[in-house]
């Protein structure tokens, strides 16, 4: 049984097909006039019954026009330094909604520093649309010099983003739930987990030599929720120099939040890939990739790996590592399952860090809602050497090229939890490990032409199966040579222990794959691993 496609380190993905050029739009709302800002198209919405449809057709005439960057803050936002942000929080007595008896809170962030780029909302009451205004009297300035400084009751021209809490895991406890701040990014929680990995709107040309784009949702739109009310509706607009958008989620809070998201993406000009379902995660070491780290701690990562789903039942489980050179991989799929960034290991043992607790950061799972067609899943990898750092993204490529003109819209949901659906296989065995170290045998010699990968797999039909039984492991090494693989149970542990020799030229970059068969099935998921020889 041959092993599921995995497409070698650097591929450019560039499929031939025509179908990239998404659904077109019902023509809903008026053409906007020529060089329109987003703050324009956002603007006309005012007044009016709000509508996806309109908002969405807008931000297609929108990608008619060229871009217009927005207006930076001024004044004492524009002054405000690292310390000082720092010192700046929003009121929690001024929280909104506060008052309607709905189980959300809303709370926004204070532009300036880093976020000179204002944020405008809006309130959607009844299907009308209402600015939200927030002023300096919204937030507490925790310095005596900085709150002299600040002008009081002064209208902002807009925010850096916001927040939201519910009851998430008290009902007398408002939780954070919901973070947008940045370009597009945003992070959610599940019950019992804390932050840890983001999602983005769009990623656009990342890792390629002409640079990355980091498009911004300019405007948001929430509804406001109704006593008893369990979702919450919001919508925002996508823009930058290549693309407008226009997006929508919905999202239910719960042991694994979900959000249920729409992207109708515009091209204002020809975009070399488009990235789908952006996740963006951290992964520093683990004990099978510990580097020159000297630390006492046993791995640190939000995530530890990119797990994919295929249509034919398949799971691939794609160990992150931290690269010594930037580090890409596609894995190509037809109408995938799912896809995402997990954190399996959850025991304190697994890190020894009693101050991050890794092991509470959530898994994060993308559920592609209709048929994507044949596209691929990328993963990038940044060397990186500060935890600090999110340096692991993964997103869809859907195959064809993207062209100015060109319309995208694709739906999905966005799962957040300890473990959402899909993020562990339920009747294949699972990877509990993944180790590498030096070939050759342990404590006796070594070999410096090969490189050992040690995996383990539990779980599944392979539980309780004999030492006799009549499987085998499937491996291969593209880029490099497999020198031996070796199966066998480990005593007095569920596990099965495969250990791979494999060896490569100097600087080769080789991707491995593994499972293991047995009586005309297959019985574990993929595992997979790049393996950069410098």
């Amino acid at each position: 049984m041959p092993l599921p496609p995995f497409h070698i380190h650097r591929r450019r993905f560039l499929g031939t097909a025509a179908a990239a050029a998404g659904l077109a739009l019902p023509a809903l709302g008026p053409v906007l006039a020529q060089e329109t800002t987003a703050d324009q198209a956002a603007d006309q919405t005012g007044g009016e019954t709000f509508s996806f449809d309109v908002l969405s057709e807008r931000m297609r005439a929108l990608a008619a026009d060229p871009y217009q960057p927005p207006e930076p803050v001024e004044g004492f936002l524009a002054d405000l330094t690292y310390d000082a942000y720092q010192r700046i929080r929003f009121n929690g007595d001024r929280a909104r909604w506060a008052d309607t008896g709905a189980p959300f809170r809303l709370q926004t962030f204070h532009p300036g520093w880093l976020f000179n780029e204002p944020v405008k909302v809006h309130e959607i009451v009844d299907g009308q649309v209402r600015d939200m205004t927030f002023t300096t009297d919204d937030f507490e300035y925790d310095d005596e010099e900085l709150a002299a400084s600040v002008p009081e009751n002064t209208e902002m021209p807009g925010i850096a983003g916001f927040r939201l809490h519910t009851p998430l895991n008290r009902a007398d406890i408002f939780d954070d739930l919901v973070v947008f701040q940045g370009a597009s990014y945003f992070r959610a929680l599940g019950r019992g987990t804390a932050y840890g990995l983001s999602a983005r709107g769009l990623a656009l040309n990342t890792g390629l030599p002409e640079g990355e784009e980091f498009p911004r949702f300019s405007h948001f739109w929430l509804e406001r929720p109704a006593e008893g009310q369990q979702s919450v509706t919001l919508y925002a607009a996508l823009d930058s120099p290549s693309v407008t958008g226009a997006y929508r989620f919905v999202i239910t809070p719960g042991k694994d939040t979900r959000m249920e998201v729409t992207a109708r993406v515009y091209l204002r000009e020809d975009v070399s890939e488009v990235g789908i379902a952006p996740l963006t995660s951290m992964y520093l070491f683990s004990g099978a990739d510990r580097g020159g780290f000297d630390d006492y701690r046993a791995a640190v990562h939000d995530s530890e790996a990119l797990v994919v789903n295929l249509a034919s039942g398949d799971t691939v489980f794609r160990a992150l590592n931290n690269p010594p050179r930037l580090g890409n991989s596609y894995i190509g799929a037809q109408a995938p399952k799912s896809f995402g960034l997990v954190q399996r290991s959850r025991d304190f043992e697994d890190y020894l860090d009693a101050q991050a607790h890794y092991g509470e950061r959530p898994s994060l799972m993308v559920e592609p809602l209709g048929d994507w067609g044949p596209g691929a899943v990328r993963l990038v990898e940044i060397p990186s050497d500060l935890e600090i750092n999110d340096n692991i993204v993964a997103f869809w490529v859907p195959e064809g090229e993207r062209r100015a003109g060109d319309a995208l819209e694709l739906s999905y949901n966005l799962y957040w939890g300890l473990n959402p659906p899909g993020a562990a296989p339920a009747n294949l065995a699972r990877v509990v490990r993944t180790r590498v170290g030096e070939g050759g045998v342990a404590g006796v010699e070594t070999k410096a032409d090969t490189r050992k990968f040690v995996v383990d797999f539990a779980g599944g039909v392979l539980s309780g199966l004999p030492r006799d039984a009549e499987i085998e492991p499937v491996v291969s090494a593209a880029g490099g040579e497999v020198a031996e693989a070796i199966l066998s149970p480990v005593d007095g542990k569920d596990i099965w222990r495969l250990v791979i020799e494999v060896r490569a030229k100097r600087d080769a970059v080789v991707e491995l794959k593994a499972a293991i068969e047995g009586y005309d099935r297959r019985l574990t998921e993929t595992w997979a691993y790049q393996w950069i020889d410098a």
